[in-house]
């Protein structure tokens, strides 16, 4: 697996990671930014049922039948098929300068690089920083909206599931879907191995997710958190980090846990979150996520329809280039 690709699974439980830490130093307030918990729980608990029992047996028995060599031309390959949809977000997101980057890789990646098979370019130093329209309309100040997860597409929040459908306008393999009609809906074939591909790329990662004690709360903060890095690319400013968590250098310390726990239950009963939703039991499998994500890591971060075919959307659930 190349560099690149092991940082972007990686990014979203390292920033995960990291921000449990920091949360430990200080009592947060309630949490209020998952109002469609039930129904987020819901849906997580049918993409593991569907991960365990048909996802991820095809993406071991991919890893079985290739090699490591193999697996990162494949991935090189995909990455290089997607540099499209970098390109258009990048020059939406009013960014020349990253946008003639990624069209300066994947002109060399194209060529030199045999399709895209091989990465010449970043030997070259050009870097790839994929992106995609969730990042666009963060840029132009949408706002996250709720969390959400969906059946087979895994983690997203109500302004980045508009990538799915606007990213696949600009993806080669969605155009390839929309224009032939196969026997079989064989014109999916190219989106669900690129798919597979990212499930085989994150199972090193499973036993992360199962052994932590809510599955569902770990993939859902390390996805924001993943999604936060990828929106300020790479670098986001503290106080963005602390409105994600919920927090304030200011407030942290004048908290009281009796109360705070009293207005988390106060909270959950008004908005019909279940209380006493059990974690995932351990030993079942992430929930299958399309974006990128990276990550994310995440994935990135964090899939098994053609719908979810344009990040990690691995995550760490989302793209990659």
């Amino acid at each position: 697996m190349s560099r690149t690709r092991r940082s972007r699974i990686a990014h979203p439980i390292v920033v995960a990671a990291m921000t449990s830490a920091l949360a430990a130093c200080a009592v947060a307030p309630p949490r209020t930014d998952d109002p469609l918990q039930n129904f987020n729980r819901k849906m997580f608990a049918f993409n593991q049922t569907a991960d365990k029992v048909a996802i991820r047996p095809v993406a071991k028995a991919y890893v079985k039948v290739t090699g490591d060599k193999e697996r990162v031309l494949i991935s090189n390959f995909f990455a290089n098929l997607r540099a499209p949809v970098t390109i258009i977000n990048e020059v939406l997101q009013g960014r020349p300068g990253p946008a003639l980057q990624s069209t300066g890789r994947f002109v060399i990646n194209s060529t030199v690089g045999f399709l895209g098979v091989f990465d010449p370019a970043s030997d070259m130093k050009l870097t790839a920083h994929p992106t995609d329209f969730g990042v666009t309309l963060a840029h132009w100040g949408v706002p996250e909206g709720p969390y959400l997860v969906l059946p087979f597409i895994g983690p997203t929040t109500a302004r980045d599931v508009w990538r799915l459908p606007v990213d696949s306008y600009f993806d080669p393999m969605g155009w390839y879907a929309r224009n032939h009609d196969f026997r079989w809906h064989a014109q999916y074939a190219p989106s669900l191995f690129y798919l597979m591909t990212l499930r085989a790329s994150a199972l090193p990662l499973d036993p992360i997710l199962d052994s932590s004690y809510d599955p569902y709360a770990f993939m859902r903060d390390a996805y924001r958190q993943h999604r936060l890095y990828e929106i300020y690319y790479g670098n986001p400013p503290m106080s963005a980090i602390e409105e994600l968590q919920g927090t304030s250098p200011n407030e942290q310390n004048d908290q009281d846990i009796d109360q705070l726990l009293q207005q988390q239950q106060q909270y959950e009963q008004s908005h019909g979150i279940n209380q006493n939703a059990a974690p995932a039991p351990a030993g079942s499998a992430p929930a299958p996520a399309g974006s990128t994500a990276n990550p994310a890591p995440a994935t990135p971060s964090s899939a098994a329809t053609p719908a979810a075919a344009s990040s990690s959307t691995p995550p760490p659930a989302s793209s990659s280039n």
